[in-house]
């Protein structure tokens, strides 16, 4: 009973945090929450006519291609750079409340995990549009969005860690994260290429993350064994890892903050 009354508190202090995330990122803004609707539909619209016309051939349906990977990239990008500054940037609240520091990075977290929920309504949208059919394995895609969770929430323990001792960091990751992107094939299909660059790119995390999400959209497909497998152990081993690292590296945190 104890045990569970501590993680609805400290579910409920995450819910205060977010709210006062989404509040703050939007504070200037007419449209607020809206922008999570419109802007990936005019990235799609944008990089569509770029490169329709390029992919026609290979990939049907393009925009929602592109979309569905956009939205998981912006999602793990989202909280991972927002993750990263969390700690630094609620000093003076960790140095007068008594709140576990990690609840700052899932709350970073949660917050682009709320945002994807919006995002969604207009990827709804355009599946409607484009008159793609959904099947039972779309029933699957909750557990491939857990399993990016937890892997995105080990890199911002990792990254809030590694910032609060060598800012520096930040833009080493904004350089990784360009190399990252175009190594998850969110706008190109990956069958086009061949040799070591494609394996490199199939064993990236993120893209099998995408691939899975976009068979069992717009292909109907469950991810194979060894997906599953992948998605798992990088998930669940990052997640690790990164938490690991965090409460190893916690006395130092507060004596470097």
């Amino acid at each position: 009973m104890e045990r569970a009354q501590k993680y609805r508190q400290r579910f409920f202090v995450i819910q205060q945090l977010t709210a006062r995330e989404i509040k703050r990122k939007y504070a200037r803004s007419y449209l607020g929450i809206v922008w999570s609707v419109l802007n990936p539909l005019l990235s799609m619209t944008v990089l569509s006519l770029i490169f329709s016309q390029l992919f026609r051939r290979s990939i049907e349906n393009y925009p929602i291609y592109y979309l569905t990977g956009y939205l998981l990239w912006q999602m793990f990008t989202g909280a991972t750079m927002a993750g990263m500054t969390a700690l630094a940037d609620n000093k003076s609240l960790l140095m007068k409340v008594r709140i576990p520091m990690d609840l700052f990075i899932l709350t970073r977290a949660y917050t682009s995990l709320i945002n994807l929920g919006y995002s969604f309504i207009a990827y709804g949208i355009m599946l409607a549009v484009f008159r793609i059919a959904l099947n039972w394995s779309a029933l699957l895609t909750p557990v491939i969005l857990i399993l990016l969770f937890s892997f995105t929430v080990g890199i911002s323990y990792l990254l809030a860690t590694g910032y609060v001792f060598f800012g520096d960091i930040r833009h080493l990751y904004g350089v990784a994260l360009t190399l990252w992107m175009y190594c998850s094939a969110i706008f190109y299909p990956v069958e086009q290429l061949q040799g070591t660059i494609r394996t490199v790119i199939q064993l990236n995390p993120m893209y099998v993350y995408i691939h899975c999400f976009r068979k069992a959209i717009m292909e109907g497909l469950p991810p194979t064994g060894s997906e599953w497998l992948q998605m798992v152990i990088w998930g669940a081993g990052i997640y690790l890892a990164g938490y690991l690292f965090f409460k190893k590296s916690r006395n130092r945190i507060m004596q470097k903050i």
